[in-house]
């Protein structure tokens, strides 16, 4: 919840308290210079040891609960009919109100399996939006995305409440063009991770329904932030302003044929899961899980993970503890905008979004200004954010012509229960300081460039020697300061 002071403006407040605790390290520049440059300018690459605010992710950095760590110690260690994973069944049953579950040790492995089944070589598959490792099992197994999302998600600094909406009249057209028949399923990402995380509405879901039944397709729902989707839906769609999280939920799984999610997400635990309530099509999944993740009832889980993943589905349906995520991050992105920062507006789930071509408007596309940022953040405060722009967009497997994406983002995730807001305000700090000395930073390219998901190993270096330049200034300015 957010809380309004006498004097001051309102600021979100922790609904927890830290029982446990971790030191962090704020290292000096030049060590920090130093780690960028044996990390190829990466911050996949980085060590966590010279990381102060690790805002890479919020996959399987969320901190669990008391109740979660608890749970944790009741694990019924076994490879097959472990009471545990019956616990885990009945939690997700109860959380998406569908009755087949398939465990997996993380969303990717979901992906895998549904691509496995489903996708045949030429097809093609219509999306509001893809991510990396989506659009990589897709190619791998032959088929080929569409991305339909609305015109209104390139705005960036747009004040629409949903831009995470796929165009109806494009995935009409789409299905005329290529035929339903070379269309496996629709996807729907709720909320879009690539875009800012922006969320979908249930009036846009509904509609998807609604076409998919006409031409007979399944509509297939990514869930990872689920519940953050539903919380905005409660926010910003009247229908549902009295309806709990909960409620939210059902709404959107009963438009679904099948539903994955990755519980180091969902559930702050590492793990994850496929849902459905079609028989036909669990079964048809089914046979891939003990080949490729693990037994039935464990899919590549530890025990200890799925008794705390148990748990935490049932209280990410408190909308006090899914809350926290989109109001720190509504926080930073409206401190930032008071300072004429470029950021993804209106803030959605998962992260700060700093647009980087406007952020950086003198480094060309092809010199990748998103992970320029990323690197220059890194080195003037010891902030790790992932880079979701043209570098995170492998090149054609065709031509191996480089593409540009529509969007440069530095993504600075937020997972849930981690960060204290006298993090957050560090955080502005430096991101300001770094927007008034951006013609300080420059280009980057590669070094070393894998084929496939070139953003996780690949490496990089400066065009010009703008980093020790940047590292200059910030001595200048910060020699007293930590």
């Amino acid at each position: 919840m957010n809380i309004k002071f006498n004097k001051l403006k309102p600021v979100p407040l922790e609904i927890h308290k830290p029982v446990i605790v971790q030191k962090l390290n704020l290292k000096s520049i030049e060590e920090r210079l130093a780690a960028m440059q044996k990390a190829g300018f990466n911050t996949f690459l980085l060590d966590t040891s010279n990381i102060f605010l690790d805002m890479l992710t919020d996959s399987g950095v969320n901190a669990m609960s008391n109740q979660q760590l608890a749970a944790m110690m009741l694990a019924d260690d076994a490879y097959s009919g472990s009471q545990s994973f019956f616990k885990l069944e009945k939690a997700v049953q109860k959380f998406f109100n569908m009755e087949f579950f398939l465990p997996v040790h993380q969303g990717r492995a979901a992906e895998h399996i549904i691509a496995r089944s489903f996708i045949k070589p030429g097809d093609i598959l219509p999306m509001n939006f893809h991510f990396t490792t989506t659009r990589a099992h897709i190619e791998l197994a032959g088929g080929t995305v569409e991305e339909l999302i609305i015109d209104e998600v390139f705005n960036v600094t747009s004040s629409h409440p949903f831009k995470g909406n796929i165009d109806i009249k494009k995935l009409e057209e789409c299905i005329a063009r290529v035929g339903a028949k070379r269309i496996p399923f629709i996807r729907m990402e709720v909320t879009t991770n690539l875009t800012g995380g922006q969320p979908v509405s249930l009036e846009n879901l509904r509609a998807v329904r609604k076409v998919a039944d006409k031409h007979k397709l399944m509509l297939v729902i990514d869930a990872c932030l689920i519940a953050e989707n539903a919380f905005f839906i409660k926010q910003r769609e009247k229908e549902f302003a009295h309806s709990s999280i909960q409620e939210i939920i059902h709404e959107i799984s009963k438009l679904a044929d099948i539903i994955y999610f990755s519980g180091r997400k969902l559930g702050a635990a590492r793990g994850g899961g496929i849902v459905t309530n079609n028989k036909e099509l669990f079964e048809k999944m089914k046979v891939l899980i003990p080949l490729f993740e693990g037994f039935f009832t464990y899919g590549g889980m530890s025990i200890r993970e799925i008794e705390a993943l148990a748990v935490g589905l049932g209280e990410f349906t408190d909308e006090t503890v899914i809350s926290q995520m989109p109001l720190f991050i509504e926080h930073v992105v409206n401190e930032l905008v008071s300072f004429n920062v470029p950021v993804v507006t209106p803030a959605g789930a998962l992260g700060v979004h700093l647009d980087a071509k406007k952020f950086l408007e003198h480094v060309p596309q092809t010199e990748y200004p998103a992970g320029a940022l990323a690197a220059a953040l890194f080195l003037i405060s010891g902030t790790r954010g992932m880079e979701r722009g043209s570098i995170s967009m492998d090149r054609d497997p065709k031509t191996g012509k480089e593409i540009l994406s529509e969007l440069e983002l530095l993504r600075l995730a937020v997972p849930r229960r981690v960060f204290s807001l006298s993090q957050m305000s560090f955080l502005i700090d430096r991101i300001v300081w770094l927007f008034e000395n951006r013609e300080l930073v420059g280009g980057l390219k590669f070094v070393d460039e894998p084929k496939v998901l070139r953003f996780f190993g690949g490496r990089l270096g400066p065009v010009n020697n703008w980093p020790e330049k940047l590292v200059k200034k910030f001595k200048i300015d910060f020699q007293d300061s930590l």
